[in-house]
């Protein structure tokens, strides 16, 4: 069985979709929730459906042991960052090398990088005037929104989106591929 902890700061709609597609499956579970907001809506999806979390605090997440005894101890095999907002530090980075993905709502490498998440990517896709955006599900590395690409879909920013309109049809995307991909790299 392999064991996924899913990281998320906010509502947790990608969590919510990684958790039901994973429920019963024969050989992932998703183990853990790791959530660094109390009131986040992401731990009420995890405690609905009995899954332990771990709220973490930002010092020793990001200058201390990044939790990776914890990890181990709960056997983590893949961290999957749906809607993460603090940079995954270096500690964990070598011990999952190759393990932790991540989903951007845009076509990387452009409209990435620091600050460059949730109702800001949209903003500036439509301020670029592109015709296209989409998500890129991408390993993470030790930049913001930089490690290789595992997959991109699209879809076409039209002339009258707002921020808000181009984040639904992105958030769709989202919802569609991540939990597939996510299966595919960890089955493999």
């Amino acid at each position: 069985m392999k064991r996924i902890a899913i990281f998320a700061s906010g509502a947790g709609t990608n969590a919510a979709r990684i958790i039901e597609h994973f429920t019963d499956h024969p050989t992932v579970q998703v183990a853990l929730v790791v959530c660094n907001k109390q009131k986040a809506g992401v731990l009420a999806i995890a405690a609905a459906h009995h899954i332990d979390t771990l709220l973490i605090e930002r010092e020793q997440f990001l200058n201390g042991d990044g939790y990776v005894p914890l990890l181990q101890e709960k056997k983590i095999d893949w961290i999957i960052l749906a809607g993460f907002l603090w940079k995954i530090p270096g500690s964990l980075l070598r011990h999952y090398k190759g393990h932790i993905i991540n989903i951007h709502p845009a076509l990387l490498p452009d409209f990435g990088g620091k600050g460059m998440y949730g109702i800001h990517v949209h903003e500036a896709v439509l301020a670029a005037n592109v015709n296209e955006s989409g998500i890129t599900i991408h390993y993470v590395d030790e930049e913001y929104d930089h490690g290789a690409t595992i997959f991109q879909a699209r879809c076409p920013v039209l002339a009258n989106d707002t921020a808000d309109i181009l984040a639904t049809r992105v958030h769709a995307l989202e919802h569609q591929h991540y939990s597939r991909v996510i299966e595919e790299l960890v089955c493999r």
